[in-house]
């Protein structure tokens, strides 16, 4: 049996105050977004669940466009080196 190669060693990456607080950003814009529709239903109906409600809602839909916005982004340089790698067929394989 064969021993698979060891994993190249990597430096650590920290990651700046800025990456690392990039998705509260996100979970409080899609709060912003939640409480401003939860409370356009507060005042013009005057019914606090469904107000309660439409805040849930408007959450739930915000964090969902903030990601699928995200998904749509520009992948870094390091991602496109890793997905080379990926679509190369290994040595002697018979790849389509």
């Amino acid at each position: 049996m064969t021993q698979s190669p060891e994993p190249a060693k990597q430096d650590p990456v920290t990651p700046s105050r800025r990456d690392r607080l990039r998705p509260l950003e996100l979970l409080g814009f899609s709060t912003v977004l939640g409480v401003f529709a939860g409370l356009i239903v507060l005042l013009t109906t005057r019914d606090i669940v469904l107000g309660l409600v439409f805040l849930g809602v408007g959450f739930i839909v915000s964090v969902m466009m903030v990601a699928l916005v995200g998904l749509g982004g520009k992948p870094s340089d390091e991602d496109l080196e890793a997905r080379k790698d990926l679509q190369k067929p290994d040595n002697g394989a018979n790849w389509h």
